[in-house]
């Protein structure tokens, strides 16, 4: 390490995953400091973001990628306390977030000094770790990958999440419409408060119907998806010519039958994509766009993290809870 705070000790408290399980498995434990490679380096965590893929990683279905911290959590916000050889311009005592491959439910958790970036104004540490996972992710699959432009419209289900959140914002700051599900008229009446201009409550409506209803016959332009299963089907129902689907997550599963005749009639795109395996150089670009994209507006308070809840590091089995029980609106952040 080529430059660091003077004293770090040499163990911190982490919460490991004990054994696949439900959130009890979650528990506090000592281990070692882990040191920063050549292009990384050690940031004293604040705020740990809690996302979906961190669920499944303690069910024991998202096992970390080759290399990565054991450890569950994907974004951090802190102070930077020591660097590696190479840390392309980040120095000790900067306050950054970042998007790491695990470790982040930890006292200090190493990441690519080309995934930090700097905290904007008016945001505290808190609202800072929600934000790497969700936009580089809706960055990507929205308006890479999704090819989102002015006036199409997007619908998100799940839109009382941290993903769907941030879609809203981001697609209606970039003067989309923006459609939703939700599954209570309170996380409906929530989204519309953010910026979506239809919510649909799917416990109570046919999301396929109100979507013709509401565009005419014509469908949206393109569906961000967490749920899959049956849901495929149904989305294919929802597009417009043209239209597209990106598939980032499949709550009722990865598999199902479907009838293809309207992929050929309609022309649609069926895409998908994961973040955590993706090599830094791929994400670094992810970073650089939203830099230049999404940080103004959330520098000038146009766009901003949706908190819900914040727990201690300790209490991270009982974030886990509150994530699955499906109540909350926006993000669950554990503090250090």
């Amino acid at each position: 390490m080529s430059d660091q705070i003077a004293t770090l000790p040499e163990l911190m408290t982490a919460v490991a995953i004990s054994e696949p399980g439900s959130p009890d498995v979650l528990l506090p434990t000592q281990i070692p400091l882990p040191k920063p490679a050549s292009e990384e380096v050690l940031i004293k965590v604040a705020a740990a973001g809690v996302n979906g893929p961190d669920l499944m990683q303690r069910k024991g279905l998202y096992p970390p990628p080759p290399g990565a911290s054991e450890i569950p959590g994907l974004e951090i916000a802190g102070t930077v306390v020591a660097l590696g050889a190479q840390p392309h311009g980040i120095s000790v005592g900067q306050e950054v977030c970042a998007l790491v491959t695990g470790g982040g439910y930890a006292e200090y958790c190493t990441a690519a000094a080309r995934l930090c970036l700097p905290i904007p104004k008016n945001l505290d540490l808190a609202h800072a770790a929600a934000l790497p996972e969700t936009y580089f992710t809706v960055w990507n699959n929205v308006f890479e990958r999704g090819r989102l432009t002015t006036n199409e419209i997007l619908l998100v289900h799940g839109g009382s999440s941290g993903i769907g959140t941030t879609a809203i914002q981001l697609a209606s700051a970039m003067n989309a419409r923006v459609f939703i599900t939700a599954g209570s008229d309170e996380k409906c009446q929530f989204c519309e408060t953010i910026g979506a201009s239809l919510s649909i409550n799917y416990k109570t409506e046919d999301f396929v119907e109100r979507v013709k209803q509401e565009t005419n016959g014509i469908g949206v332009n393109l569906i961000l998806d967490m749920v899959g299963g049956d849901y495929l089907q149904r989305n294919l129902s929802c597009l417009a010519k043209d239209g597209r689907l990106v598939q980032i997550a499949f709550q009722r599963g990865p598999k199902t039958h479907i009838n293809l005749v309207p992929v050929m009639l309609n022309r649609l795109t069926i895409t998908g994509s994961t973040l955590r395996p993706r090599s830094v150089n791929e994400k670094a670009q992810l970073a650089d766009a939203l830099l230049k994209h999404a940080w103004p507006l959330l520098e000038t308070g146009r766009i901003s993290p949706i908190l819900h809840q914040t727990y201690a590091l300790q209490d991270a089995d009982k974030a886990h809870q509150i994530m699955e029980s499906g109540i909350h609106m926006g993000k669950i952040v554990l503090t250090i």
